[in-house]
């Protein structure tokens, strides 16, 4: 499991930027690695920011989001739901790994991304997780963005570097990333009713409809009830 020896917040950082910036130079990626817990991404532009009209190429910012929003706004929206949909999928694919099972494992995916030259290029995105010591959860994010190679796939899928497993992304699991309970909540978040409401409807405490409302959020990695509701749709979980 890609983990840290020191716990010191810094030295992590340091250390995990290093490995952004090496990414962005030998392979002329934009490497883009976010802090998860302070919603904050560092990003390195390699020789293909400059191809795309994003930034000049082996410059460097950060932002204080985990959006990066420049290299959003150059994919293909169709294929910006896809990569949001398939980084859920392969977030929810780690957290039910032991986490001694978690190690090399990436999400891989063909995207078009919009050039200065005026076209849709074909781009590769890859991302991988890492996590703390502590408690084993996922702390850091780094996203690579390079161009795609012919004989490279076009299939979304995870793959263990270590094992050579892969797995293709489809639709497949995603009717258990929600518990039945969980989907039923959701439904009624959907219609307008209140916590109380549905703890009414359902005979359930207040308490557990808040604890369940949190998890469809955690589960879903959204940011409130509009976008998990959204979320959901999109992949026919309700």
């Amino acid at each position: 499991m890609q983990s840290f020896s020191s716990d010191d917040d810094s030295e992590k950082t340091h250390f995990l930027k290093t490995i952004a910036l090496g990414y962005a130079v030998t392979e002329n990626a934009i490497a883009v690695l976010s802090d998860l817990k302070n919603d904050k991404s560092y990003i390195y532009y390699g020789g293909i920011a400059e191809i795309l009209g994003i930034a000049d190429s082996y410059t460097n910012e950060t932002v204080n989001s985990i959006w990066e929003k420049k290299i959003y706004d150059s994919i293909h929206k169709d294929d910006l739901s896809k990569k949001h949909i398939n980084e859920l999928r392969f977030y929810n694919f780690i957290k039910n790994l032991p986490p001694q099972k978690r190690e090399g494992f990436f999400v891989k995916e063909s995207l078009r991304m919009f050039c200065k030259a005026g076209k849709y290029l074909q781009i590769i995105h890859r991302m991988h997780y890492f996590y703390e010591n502590n408690n084993n959860n996922i702390r850091f994010s780094l996203c690579l963005y390079n161009i795609k190679m012919d004989d490279e796939k076009e299939e979304s899928y995870i793959f263990n570097s270590i094992s050579q497993e892969s797995y293709i992304l489809d639709n497949e699991y995603d009717n258990r990333i929600l518990s039945e309970r969980e989907k039923e909540i959701l439904r009624l978040i959907e219609k307008g009713m209140s916590s109380i409401n549905i703890s009414n409807t359902l005979s359930i405490s207040k308490n557990t409809v808040s604890r369940h409302r949190q998890n469809i959020l955690e589960k879903l990695q959204a940011k409130n009830s509009v976008e998990a509701c959204k979320i959901a749709k999109e992949m026919k979980i309700i």
